[in-house]
């Protein structure tokens, strides 16, 4: 990730009026203290405006997305049965604040509905238990025989915290100042922030990933299916939906939060037809857990993105 508070971003847009989009939304992020990449396409005209969107990003829970979509494909090719029962054990599970990551007690539950608290909720513990039946590689591989060679899936959700965690112990705000630091210095303590470990993606690499989903243009049509209506029961409605709360517009998205790193992706769709797909990734040197104003800021950048592009 690329260091330094005076970066100009590198802005485009398809014509004069996209572009200046583009850098009010860039302008905005810096005066709230926000790095990152963005970028909006119409999903069936192409045109498009963002920032700094081919810059490689480690994407926390983002990750999720491209491994529902490989876990779906299989079930869609018969390889995975959705009914199929795993149990998830909070003594051996992944953490996390949602979903079976937060339970107390063993739980058994079903292939497709793990998918469902994966997307939903975040659910870290319903990743990782996936992660056992379609491993990291497998996954990895997948998605570079679908043609994304700007996503990679290279270790397990546990291990964002695990690594955090033998950087910091269990001192989340040392974490927090470890992960501002090195992203500055471009050395990282904490490897799964390090772009060269880290499970990783572009802008670029995200939108074209749900561009493709949403026109049925990789994977089994089951499978981009049934991605789009679980993208679209997500609970979180604090980022890129925020300033899209209407009865005309859908937004199916999915956040990623990790220390420094606050990170959207999704598509609005308005009942006029016209669909965006956005990723808005971004970092900021906020020391605090909860930082409500850069959450807004992503969802006033998806407004005016999308605004724009239904012209």
């Amino acid at each position: 990730m690329s260091a330094g508070p005076g970066r100009r971003p590198a802005c485009v847009g398809d014509d004069a009026v996209l572009l200046d989009v583009a850098e009010a939304i860039a302008a905005d992020w810096a005066e709230t203290g926000v790095r990152g990449s963005f970028l909006a396409r119409h999903i069936d005209t192409g045109e498009q405006l963002g920032f700094d969107a081919d810059e490689p990003v480690p994407l926390a829970s983002v990750v999720k997305v491209p491994l529902a979509l490989v876990v779906l494909d299989r079930i869609a090719a018969g390889e995975l049965d959705a009914g199929r029962q795993v149990t998830v054990d909070p003594a051996t599970s992944s953490v996390g604040p949602t979903g079976l990551a937060a339970f107390r007690h063993p739980a058994t539950v079903a292939v497709g509905d793990l998918v469902f608290l994966m997307l939903s909720v975040s659910d870290n513990a319903a990743a990782d238990a996936l992660l056992d039946l379609v491993p990291v590689a497998d996954a990895d591989a997948r998605l570079g025989a679908w043609g994304c060679p700007g996503i990679r899936v290279r270790h397990r959700l546990d291990r964002m915290y695990r690594c955090a965690a033998g950087a910091a112990g269990n001192d989340f705000s040392l974490a927090l100042e470890l992960a501002i630091r090195d992203d500055r210095s471009g050395r990282h303590t904490i490897e799964t922030l390090d772009p060269a470990h880290a499970n990783l993606g572009s802008a670029t690499a995200l939108v074209t990933l749900l561009q493709r989903v949403w026109r049925d243009e990789i994977a089994h049509g089951d499978a981009t299916a049934e991605l789009r209506r679980l993208m679209g029961l997500q609970v979180f409605a604090h980022r890129l939906a925020s300033e899209l709360r209407a009865d005309t517009v859908r937004v199916s998205g999915k956040t990623g939060t990790f220390l420094h790193l606050r990170h959207e992706i999704g598509v609005v769709e308005a009942e006029s037809g016209d669909r965006v797909a956005i990723a808005a990734l971004t970092r900021s040197d906020r020391r605090a857990s909860l930082a409500p104003d850069i959450d807004l800021a992503i969802g006033i950048a998806a407004r005016q993105a999308f605004e724009a592009l239904r012209r």
